[in-house]
Formats: C-alpha cells, structure tokens, sequence
C-alpha cells in the first residue's frame, strides 16, 4: 500500500472521531466538568476563624463525608423527598395511563380528524413549565380564577386548591396536562409501526378491538410505556418549575418543598454551595439508582416473557 492510499485509509478511519469531536467537547464543558465540580465541592466546607472578618478568616477545608451526614439527616431533605414521593405517586399514573388512552383512541379507525386532535393533545407540551404554572396558577387563585367565578355564581363552595391536601392535586395537574402529549405520541409512535397484518388476523380470529387493545396494541408497545415510565420518574424526582412558580401565590409551598428546592435555597440563600453541593450528588445518585433498578428490572421480565 502506497503513501497516499495508506493516509487516506487513515482519514477514513478518524472521520467519525472528528464528527464526534464537537459534541464531546460539549459533554465535558457542560455536563461531565459541572458534575465533576460538584463532587469536589461536596467534600469540602467552609472553616471559619474568630469573627470571620478579614482576610484568611474563611478558609476551604477538606470536609470528607460530613457534608453526607448532615444532608441525610436533614429532615427537611428528607420531607421533601416524602412530598414528591406522594406527588409522583399521584402524577405518573395519571398522566400514563391518559397518555395511554389517548394513543389508543388516536389509533383507532373511527375516530377523526385525527391530526388535529393528535396536535391539541401535544401542544401542552409546547407551553413552558414557568408559563404553563403562572397559567394554571391564575386559574387555582379563588379571586381571580373564572372557574370560582362561576361556582360562586351558582351558589356553590370554592375550594382553595393551593392550601393543604388539594395543593398536591394543583400541582400534579400542572405536570399532567403537560407531559401527557409527549408521552402520547411516543406510544402512539410505536402503534403505528405495528403491521397492519397483526391487526387483520386479529379480526379474523373474531377479535374485538377492546380485546386487540388489550392483549395485541398494550403488549406491543411495553418497550414505550417502559421509556415514557423512565422519563416520568426522572421528571418527577426533578420536580422545581411548579412549585417554584406557584409558591408566591400561596403560603403552603415553602421553600424547601422538594429536594430541588432546597438545595437551590442552600445554595444562594444561604451560601452553602458545599452542602448543596452534596445535597445535589445525594439526588443524582438515588435517580441513577432508581432508574437503573427500574430499568433492569424491565429487561430481566422482557427476557422471561421471551423465553416462555
């Protein structure tokens, strides 16, 4: 092989890398960099001397695991992750199990116009969170809201959906009426690449479409409703936008409502970035746990259902 031939097997060969090269940079500075400084902060901490005036007064040490300790046995961590424990366990089966339905109703021959409710459904999405809280905020407000307009006009009680036991609902509404589409259309995706042929002799078989939905389209599309539950969980444990948003507006969302929330009052309230730091680590890891487990658990049944 001569020279030539031999440099152009080797740009051949580093083409993909150099295609790769852009987006790795970007992982680095963006992503792996951040968490790699949140780790290293989250095992320092601050050593104050004397009245901390002055010059070397403030000093960073090396901290080990108390930052660990401390967040564990924080109980307003541990409140908060009780509250969005309870809000998940109210938004992701709701907002899967309409995601579901809706898919289904849009990939039945009978209904119609089904691009344009296929669009009303996911436009929700489209609305960000902070717009889509304000919105939904304005609406809970009893003194503003056209809803308890209307109720009051006809004489009948207005419930206070941003104080107590309702403010879960509030706020899980809120998640629902804009995930829903997304999730939608991710299993109305996989509907569709069902062939046709499955579907015909189903029929044939003298299947109903209430029995093809369920032990045909609901099997065949577990791979999304997998996905769709991954993403929910995530979202969920994430939860920052709603009662962010929300929470000038009521008194019942404090500012350590979720994990997220605390950890950015610690954060730039106040001004400990390392105990956040190590807040924040605390919930990556238990959503990377999660997941995983989840997810492992999806492929082992998957494995099982395939072997029988």
């Amino acid at each position: 092989m001569n020279s030539t031939a031999r440099q152009r097997s080797y740009g051949v060969k580093g083409a993909p890398y150099v295609f790769l090269l852009p987006a790795t940079v970007l992982f680095a500075l963006f992503f792996a960099l951040p968490i790699g400084y949140a780790l290293w902060l989250s095992f320092r901490k601050v050593k104050v001397s004397g009245l901390g005036l002055g010059s070397g007064a403030r000093t960073e040490v090396w901290a080990g695991l108390e930052n660990y300790t401390d967040a564990l046995s924080d109980s307003e961590l541990l409140n908060g992750a009780l509250r969005v424990l309870g809000y998940g366990c109210v938004v992701v089966p709701v907002m899967l199990g309409l995601a579901l339905l809706f898919a289904l109703m849009l990939d039945s021959e009978k209904v119609r116009l089904t691009p344009f409710t296929r669009l009303a459904i996911f436009l929700p999405y489209a609305v960000p969170g902070v717009v889509a809280a304000l919105l939904w905020g304005f609406l809970y407000l009893p003194d503003v809201s056209p809803f308890h307009f209307v109720l009051d006009r006809l004489g009948l009680p207005r419930p206070d959906l941003l104080d107590g036991g309702p403010l879960y609902l509030a706020l899980s509404n809120i998640a629902v009426w804009g995930g829903t589409g997304f999730n939608m259309i991710v299993i109305y995706t996989s509907l569709r690449a069902i062939p046709a042929e499955v579907y015909e002799a189903a029929r044939l078989d003298g299947a109903t479409p209430l029995q093809i939905a369920l032990r045909i389209k609901i099997p065949m599309v577990a791979p999304s409703l997998v996905l769709t539950f991954f993403f929910s969980i995530i979202a969920t444990l994430q939860v920052y936008n709603e009662p962010t948003t929300l929470k000038p507006l009521t008194n019942s969302v404090s500012t350590t409502w979720s994990p997220l929330m605390k950890v950015y009052r610690d954060a730039f309230g106040d001004g400990d970035i390392h105990g956040a730091a190590a807040q924040a680590v605390i919930i990556a890891c238990v959503t990377l746990l999660l997941s995983f487990g989840f997810l492992r658990a999806a492929n082992r049944r998957q494995k099982q259902e395939a072997a029988r």
